[in-house]
């Protein structure tokens, strides 16, 4: 698996800016057409690093519709999630988290968008390798039928794996959405 990551994440980063963009562009579409942001009013998403997938239009949109839009913010060994405000200090591996805002659980957010280095069709995601969401999101394991949050990766199609075989502690998600498809 580390092979794969560090080969996707190097091909994640060679992506120039205009075709961020534009891919940025039709991902927020396929939210919208595949209305995943129905009957939630509490949406964490992320500001992009180390190449992950453009995700300003959705932010924008979001707000412009009125949704309260939260961001990553580290703790220790998981995260916790604070409303998008104008102050930024970068966490310890040089992301942008929000200052001045309470934190909130993963509990209490109706939908998370969270980056992914690789997926496959089963709907595991490959991340970073630190396990943050997993640690997080334990807790969704548990939940039967409707669960909240519901949890949707966000990635450039060429990301996608044939097989990620997944650990007991692997958090899996409700669906993928990449620029052109959603799983």
């Amino acid at each position: 698996m580390k092979e794969i990551r560090k080969e996707l994440r190097k091909t994640r980063r060679s992506i120039d800016q205009p075709t961020r963009k534009k891919r940025g562009r039709q991902l927020l579409y396929q939210c919208q057409k595949n209305s995943i942001f129905r009957n939630a009013k509490h949406v964490a998403i992320f500001i992009p690093n180390d190449g992950e997938i453009e995700t300003s239009n959705t932010i924008n949109f979001l707000i412009q519709q009125g949704y309260f839009v939260y961001l990553p913010i580290l703790v220790r060994e998981k995260l916790k999630f604070a409303k998008m405000g104008k102050k930024y200090r970068k966490n310890r591996f040089g992301i942008d988290e929000p200052i001045y805002s309470p934190l909130r659980g993963a509990h209490r957010m109706d939908i998370i968008l969270m980056p992914l280095v690789g997926f496959d069709k089963y709907k595991n995601r490959l991340g970073m390798g630190g396990g943050f969401y997993d640690k997080t999101l334990s807790f969704h394991k548990q939940l039967k039928n409707f669960r909240v949050p519901k949890l949707f990766g966000l990635a450039f199609d060429f990301q996608e794996v044939d097989n990620i075989i997944s650990k007991p502690w692997d958090v899996p998600v409700d669906g993928i959405i990449t620029p052109t498809r959603f799983i």
